[in-house]
């Protein structure tokens, strides 16, 4: 099996930097938009022949099985955490490579994400490909076997798997891909998102009913 994982936090309790600029109620239908942008660009993606979502929120997990995705709904012992019971979960089920796309990063296209797969096949198929975001996090992250270096998502996280992988001395590759760099977490991403004008299409749409972009 060859995965895509998304995990997304419990609505009401992500995006506190945006609060400033839009009501909660928006935030929780801005990340539901999100998923739904990113759910559909990963079905767009040959290689991928599984996609689940990792939540503790119910409302989330039957956003993701109505885009025809698998909702892994769970207590929520954090990020990575979470992503690691996802990841064994999906190993007993015959997992080879696992991507993680993080439920942020909503302008993700197709091609990109296929852009990482093909960067692993010149690793030989088994190692780590990253694509950063603007910030120094990881956006997405492709393994393979899938807990060949371990989850270390959060701040400056792109060092932090870059640094587990050649340490461990697994081949590693990074990709800084356009459609991959930015996520939602500040009003200046909703602004650069804006500003590429393609793909996030979902997204897109509520921000300008939310009134950002109506100057540009």
């Amino acid at each position: 099996m060859i995965a895509a994982l998304v995990p997304v936090k419990r609505l009401g309790a992500g995006k506190s930097r945006l609060l400033g600029s839009i009501e909660r109620d928006a935030i929780d239908r801005l990340t539901l938009a999100m998923l739904g942008d990113i759910l559909a660009a990963l079905k767009r993606v040959p290689r991928i022949d599984h996609i689940a979502v990792v939540t503790p929120d119910g409302e989330v997990g039957a956003a993701a099985e109505a885009a025809g995705a698998e909702a892994l709904v769970r207590t929520d012992p954090g990020l990575n955490p979470s992503l690691d019971a996802a990841g064994a979960e999906l190993a007993e089920r015959g997992l080879r490579q696992l991507l993680v796309v993080l439920g942020d990063v909503a302008g993700a296209e197709a091609a990109d994400l296929g852009a990482l797969f093909d960067a692993l096949d010149g690793l030989g198929g088994r190692g780590v490909v990253l694509a950063p975001s603007r910030d120094g996090g990881t956006s997405a992250l492709l393994r393979a076997p899938h807990a060949v270096i371990p989850n270390h998502f959060g701040k400056e996280s792109a060092a932090a798997h870059r640094d587990l992988a050649r340490s461990g001395g697994v081949p590693y590759s990074e990709l800084p891909l356009p459609s991959l760099a930015i996520d939602l977490d500040r009003v200046e991403d909703v602004e650069a998102l804006l500003r590429v004008e393609r793909g996030a299409d979902r997204t897109r749409a509520l921000l300008r009913e939310l009134g950002f972009g109506s100057g540009s």
